[in-house]
Parts: structure tokens; sequence; C-alpha cells
């Protein structure tokens, strides 16, 4: 794809997304997740979804952050504290936030940020990264596409995946919006989609069907093996090797015909 017509029209006044003056660690993840699509062929809706979403869950950042957009654990951790004790949280039941035994908190991180320890360990296992271990993994740039991809590709997030809204031409944008929270500001991220959509036009992305299977990351087709030849049942075979016992084989065969 030509990226620099990608960022003309990313970048374009009228587009609504990125705005006129893009800054560097904006360009680093957009080039990030170009670079995973490219790698996975990801159809070119899907990929303009998946930009959407990380526009919006990242705060326009495009990089992989904390709840609250905070610059540490503590921070992140004191400002959903208050907010769950002002009653600005309603939704949530259980503060996810705090510390457990061992000193960890699964609050959000990433460009969607997974919350809640089981989603940590389910999303690790599908990527290959144990964020169980380390959460804080999660604010790497290179793990928070991988878990972009795979948690939006396969449904890990909801339960709903790019494929329940988008394939065989149909783009629901709106409705995609549950594949990673219900239908919040559904409409706006929908905007987002359409204007990444046209950037990927415009700058002639050429990614798989949207009705193709999900690529698997890095895998290698096994070589085709030889083809066998076709077994011939037959009694055991005599002293001689495999000529002697073609010859015996012909030599009843003869036989039987003069009988």
């Amino acid at each position: 794809m030509n990226r620099s017509a990608f960022y003309e029209s990313a970048r374009a006044r009228a587009s609504g997304i990125l705005g006129t003056s893009i800054s560097q660690s904006q360009a680093q993840g957009v080039e990030a997740i170009l670079d995973e699509a490219e790698r996975r062929g990801t159809p070119l809706r899907h990929l303009a979804y998946i930009l959407a979403t990380a526009y919006h869950e990242s705060a326009h950042t495009m990089q992989a952050v904390r709840e609250t957009l905070a610059t540490t654990d503590d921070d992140a951790i004191r400002a959903l504290e208050s907010a769950w004790k002002r009653g600005k949280l309603p939704w949530v039941k259980t503060p996810y936030w705090r510390k457990d035994a061992n000193g960890k908190s699964w609050f959000g991180r990433g460009l969607v940020q997974i919350t809640h320890h089981p989603n940590y360990s389910k999303l690790g296992l599908l990527i290959g990264v144990d964020l169980v271990k380390d959460p804080s993994k999660a604010l790497e740039l290179s793990t928070a596409v991988k878990i972009l991809f795979v948690g939006m590709e396969l449904g890990s997030f909801t339960g709903k995946s790019l494929s329940d809204y988008i394939s065989d031409g149909r783009a629901d944008y709106e409705g995609a919006r549950r594949i990673v929270n219900g239908t919040d500001r559904a409409a706006l991220i929908a905007g987002y989609a359409k204007a990444f959509e046209k950037a990927l036009r415009d700058a002639g992305y050429a990614g798989g069907a949207a009705s193709s299977a999900i690529p698997i990351p890095e895998s290698k087709p096994k070589p085709a093996e030889p083809e066998k030849p076709p077994v011939i049942a037959q009694g055991p075979v005599p002293s001689g090797g495999w000529l002697s016992a073609l010859l015996t084989v012909l030599l009843n065969i003869i036989t039987g015909w003069r009988k």
C-alpha cells in the first residue's frame, strides 16, 4: 500500500481522524497496526474498524495506555478508586483495579484495554505472552497490537468478532462496537471507521476477503508428502526380494490361465 497516500487522506481536515498535525507517537502506533495487518492479510474493512477502535480506545494517541491515561499503575488505581467511590462507575460491581495478594492490579491496559485477571490470562495464552506474570507487558506496543487483532478477530473481548459484523460486502460499523463495549459511542467510532476505510482505499491497501478465514500468525505450510503407491494385497513374500515375489505372482497367473 502507498502509506503516504494513506496519511494524506487520514490527515485531511475533513476526515475527522488524526488531524493535520500527526505526532511521532501516533504515527508509530499506526505503523505498527498497518504492519501487522499486512502480515496477517487482514481484510480492508476489518482493518478500518481495528484502526477506529484503537483510535478511540487510546484517546487518539494510537499508543497502548493505562486506564484513565495515568502515567503509573498507582496513579491509575487511585483515579479509578476515587471515581468509583464518587459513583462515577455505576456498572462496576467489583473494584478490579485493587491489588491482589501478589500485588498485581488488573485495570485496563493496551490499545483495547483488557481488565480482570481471567482476561489477562486468556489473551496472554492466545498471543503467547505471559500477561499474568507481568500484566504491564500489555503496555508494550507490539504486545498491545497482537491483543488488538486477536481479540477482535476471535471475539475474545465480548464473544463478538469482526466477521459477525463485517463480511461478504456488509460493513455494520455501528453494530461492530459490540466486539469491544456494547453500544458505547458506536456512531462516533463508526464515523472513524469510514474515514479509515477511505484512507486505506486511497492508499491502495490490498487485504484478504472479509469472509476468509483468519490466518494463523507465523504458521508455515507443511511440505506435501510424496504420493504413496497403491498397496496390492498379497500373501507372504517368498525369499528373494520384490523381484522374486513379482515373478511368482506372474507365474501363478499364467499357470491359472493354462488350467
